[in-house]
């Protein structure tokens, strides 16, 4: 039997006036999810233990099987993990977005997308 985890993370997202109040995932052409809707079982579930801040990275570490409570130490490692960076258990590992400020208000909390390289170069500059 094979098996697939589908995990929508983020995707409820929120009314949007510009679609008659409607979400994004209310409108958006689906025939995939709907075809695994309509062939698999589907529920809801809570991946993240009472005591942490609800987020993907807890609730992935849960769904894989791992204890938050024993492997969970922060994001900062899990992403240096996911990029190759080697680390120690000593080490403290800081992780931080690139944002987007316009007219004194986050407008964006990922600095429009910029490249990998473009973000480099602000961490080399934070360095």
């Amino acid at each position: 039997m094979k098996y697939v985890i589908f995990i929508p993370d983020g995707s409820s997202d929120y009314p949007v006036d510009e679609l008659d109040g409607k979400t994004p995932l209310m409108v958006a052409n689906t025939p995939n999810i709907d075809k695994l809707a309509k062939k698999g079982y589907g529920g809801f579930t809570n991946n993240v233990p009472e005591q942490y801040t609800p987020g993907s990275d807890v609730a992935n570490m849960s769904i894989f099987g791992f204890n938050p409570a024993d492997y969970y130490t922060g994001r900062g490692p899990l992403e240096a993990g996911s990029e190759g960076i080697p680390t120690k258990p000593e080490d403290v590992i800081f992780r931080c977005n690139t944002i987007f400020i316009e007219n004194d208000a986050m407008d964006d909390f990922n600095a429009g997308h910029i490249s990998t390289e473009e973000a480099d170069e602000l961490m080399k500059g934070l360095n």
